[in-house]
């Protein structure tokens, strides 16, 4: 099913369908290289906690947390918390969806169009 979100940023209402809003999301989350470090170290292993970031990823505690921030609510990873302490793990069913989404995007059929 399509959502319909518009955008009014030019004379013409820009309609998204839902997998391209999820897309997105997903892009803006994949796009700064520490995020792709911590989902590369959470790929290897069952689950992460905060602290144990912070040793492998040499940066404070508030940045890899504004890291972890990021990649929550675009739904690739989850928390648990276990106070003091937070782990973390891949989200397996976002992280399978994101994947097919990527994938449709590069393998979409180009034969049956040309540029523009």
């Amino acid at each position: 099913m399509i959502n319909k979100s518009t955008m009014k940023r030019t004379a013409a209402d820009i309609a998204y369908t839902e997998q391209e809003q999820e897309l997105a999301t997903v892009a803006k989350a994949l796009s700064h290289p520490v995020r792709l470090q911590i989902l590369k170290l959470l790929s290897t292993q069952s689950c992460c906690f905060t602290g144990e970031l912070t040793g492998i990823i040499p940066m404070a505690q508030s940045t890899i947390s504004q890291h972890l921030k990021a990649l929550l609510e675009a739904g690739l990873i989850q928390g648990e918390i276990n106070p003091p302490r937070v782990k973390y793990c891949l989200n397996r069913e976002n992280w399978e969806r994101a994947s097919r989404l990527f994938t449709n995007l590069f393998t979409h059929d180009q034969s049956e169009g040309h540029c523009c």
